[in-house]
């Protein structure tokens, strides 16, 4: 099976001495975001978990720890933006988190990360103009370490209209004019663009809109073909395959302005207080109300084929 870290907070930024933890002990617990008292175990073993996949702003504190991930599949996606404090506000310094991703692909291979620029907003700060020539200074910079680089334009949901009231959605031409210079881009610096949930209207400038997380993505991550359970995404836009995440939600340091996972700044710190690496859980402990649950793992790994990528 697949285990995510990513949709719901950035484990590798804020918790990894726990999840290294979790790694030790084989098992992680984590609550349902809508029953708060049902708690499912995962096992973390590689006879079950083909694959662990990580989307992170700062991959830097897993560095030290890659040698426990060896025997798992993994796919990255890192995300670099060119947001400043005011938007990122704990996002470390843009350079820094360049040079951490070109040592996580040294580690982890080509095919096993992506670049995610994203989520992609137009403000006077941030016009059409900046955004191409820093989409290009960033795909100069990976070029060589990553054979992808996602794209995504905003999308409001509530969380997002609480924390940051001012941002707009960006219109269908501006859409394409992005998506064009992107595309060129990427092409020069050996990347092909992936919009994330964005439908096919770049799919004429040579974007691959099949999907970002996609069962191909993991499968040539592994170099093995996967014979995954069928499964429906819960936004008919998106075509990921997403399984079992390990995060939870309002629990992101980062406090970026247009997260959606994050409910407001306050919260966030009172979960983050409340974190003990020595936990199976992400936040705080288990209660005698917490109803324990195996939830059901499988390798999905076709032994009678492989890859040759």
């Amino acid at each position: 099976m697949i285990i995510n870290t990513g949709q719901r907070t950035d484990i590798p930024a804020f918790y990894s001495e726990w999840f290294i933890n979790r790694l030790k002990a084989g098992f992680v617990l984590v609550r349902n975001p809508y029953d708060y008292h049902r708690v499912a175990r995962y096992r973390l073993t590689p006879d079950v978990v083909d694959l662990i996949g990580f989307c992170t702003k700062n991959p830097a504190p897993m560095l030290s720890h890659m040698d426990l991930l060896r025997s798992f599949g993994q796919y990255w996606f890192v995300t670099i933006t060119p947001y400043g404090k005011e938007i990122e506000p704990r996002v470390p310094d843009k350079l820094n988190v360049l040079s951490s991703f070109k040592a996580l692909s040294d580690i982890v291979g080509t095919d096993s990360i992506g670049w995610r620029y994203d989520p992609i907003f137009i403000s006077e700060r941030y016009p059409l103009e900046r955004h191409i020539k820093a989409f290009e200074y960033m795909a100069k910079a990976l070029s060589g370490y990553t054979h992808t680089a996602v794209i995504s334009f905003i999308d409001l949901y509530e969380k997002t209209r609480r924390n940051f009231p001012e941002v707009r959605t960006v219109p269908p031409e501006q859409r394409l004019i992005l998506g064009k210079a992107f595309c060129e881009i990427g092409r020069r610096y050996g990347m092909t663009v992936k919009p994330c949930a964005e439908g096919n209207e770049l799919a004429q400038f040579g974007a691959d809109c099949s999907g970002c997380m996609t069962v191909q993505t993991y499968e040539n991550a592994i170099h093995r073909r996967l014979n995954v359970p069928v499964r429906t995404s819960s936004r008919k836009e998106c075509a990921c395959y997403l399984s079992g995440d390990i995060g939870e939600y309002n629990t992101c340091g980062h406090l970026c302005r247009y997260c959606y996972a994050n409910y407001d700044a306050n919260t966030v710190k009172a979960n983050m207080a409340r974190h003990d690496p020595e936990s199976p859980l992400l936040i705080g402990r288990l209660t005698p109300e917490d109803q324990v649950y195996e939830t059901k793992q499988e390798s999905w790994i076709d032994l009678q084929l492989s890859l040759s990528i």
